[in-house]
């Protein structure tokens, strides 16, 4: 199961937001870069940055930071505000190895699975993030009629592979993962799961890697408060 540091940014800084609301923020640095490099000294092998700027509609300079991102030895999962195939396009060209779809899963399906076409499975993940049990969409502002199980399935049949799951009520606040919902979403859908969330203690990541479905988990609050250290959650991802 791999492990994903998280690096939010707003405003070219990486913070962090609970529940995902801009007025309930908490700002861990003003050097996007050396945060990169830090989680890549403690072992991760891959990045989940994620550009709330863009998930907020708002103009930004997140691909720039992106690009020297990718310039290091790490693979970069990116996400926010990728709502055309031209805002993924740009987002691959700036060195993103997989794309992080959300909103477009909802509002344009077919050009999400067109996504796939273009770019390859491996390349593109859903996001399926949650509130009150429905995928939320626009940065988390607005909730479809859509289940995160019932969309997951109909990706997974037209060819997507990867989703990231958020239980959004949980985000930033550290009240541990929906781990029975993670695991079930994997279990019924066959996608390769990936848990973001609350993750808050070592025994939430055992969790999820001993159930043998879950593809990886995305940890922020949990690693800038320092409840652990990521080499433990490494090491835990291997059942150690």
């Amino acid at each position: 199961m791999i492990i994903y540091p998280a690096i939010d940014l707003r405003g070219g800084k990486v913070v962090r937001l609970r529940e995902g609301d801009p007025a309930r923020q908490q700002t861990f640095s003003d050097d996007p870069l050396a945060t990169a490099k830090s989680w890549l000294d403690q072992g991760a092998s891959w990045l989940h940055l994620v550009n709330l700027d863009g998930a907020f509609d708002q103009a930004n300079e997140n691909l720039r930071i992106l690009e020297s991102i990718a310039r290091l030895d790490a693979c970069v999962q990116f996400g926010g505000g990728l709502r055309d195939l031209a805002a993924l396009r740009q987002a691959r060209d700036a060195g993103a190895d997989r794309l992080v779809i959300g909103t477009m899963t909802v509002r344009a399906p077919e050009s999400a699975l067109a996504a796939v076409g273009e770019f390859g499975a491996e390349a593109i993940c859903m996001a399926l993030d949650a509130r009150d049990g429905r995928v939320a969409t626009h940065g988390w502002t607005e909730v479809s009629q859509h289940s995160p199980l019932t969309l997951g399935r109909w990706l997974r049949e037209r060819g997507a592979r990867h989703a990231l799951y958020t239980d959004v009520a949980r985000d930033g606040g550290l009240r541990g993962v929906n781990v029975a919902d993670t695991i079930a979403l994997a279990r019924e859908t066959g996608l390769q799961v990936i848990a973001s969330g609350g993750v808050s203690r070592l025994e939430d990541i055992r969790l999820l890697a001993a159930s043998g479905l879950v593809a990886g988990a995305v940890i922020g609050m949990a690693l800038y408060k320092e409840e652990f250290a990521l080499a433990d959650a490494l090491a835990a991802a291997k059942g150690d």
